[in-house]
């Protein structure tokens, strides 16, 4: 069974920092691609960044580019996604997903339940 499970989502302040977290269990390690997407109040689900399988290459956002990184461990089971300086755009509910990889969230057919990420002046 795959489970995708994301934690670290909180309130903070404009100009903060966060790290979210996304455990990945029931699939082959490194054998897909991790993304981030969010999805604000009455919003769409948008992409905010995807590492590849090989690690090696990732993508991020434009509106996200220079302020957030997002990484994975060794492992390959592990993904992280480190926001600096966020801003109150930034709120929404962020979701860690599984698959093909890029920015389309069709291309992903695993998903967590999401982790809340309120960001406040």
């Amino acid at each position: 069974q795959v489970r995708l499970v994301e934690s670290g989502g909180r309130s903070v302040q404009v100009g903060d920092s966060l790290s979210l977290s996304c455990v990945a269990s029931g699939l082959s390690p490194n054998t897909y691609a991790l993304g981030w997407f969010r999805q604000g109040p009455g919003k769409e689900r948008r992409f905010v960044a995807a590492i590849a399988r090989s690690q090696n290459t990732s993508n991020t956002a434009d509106s996200v580019k220079g302020r957030f990184t997002i990484s994975r461990d060794r492992a390959g089971n592990t993904a992280y996604l480190q926001m600096n300086n966020l801003e109150s755009d930034d709120s929404g509910l962020y979701y860690c997903a599984a698959g093909y990889g890029g920015t389309n969230y069709h291309q992903y057919n695993h998903w967590g339940q999401g982790t809340q990420v309120t960001v406040s002046s």
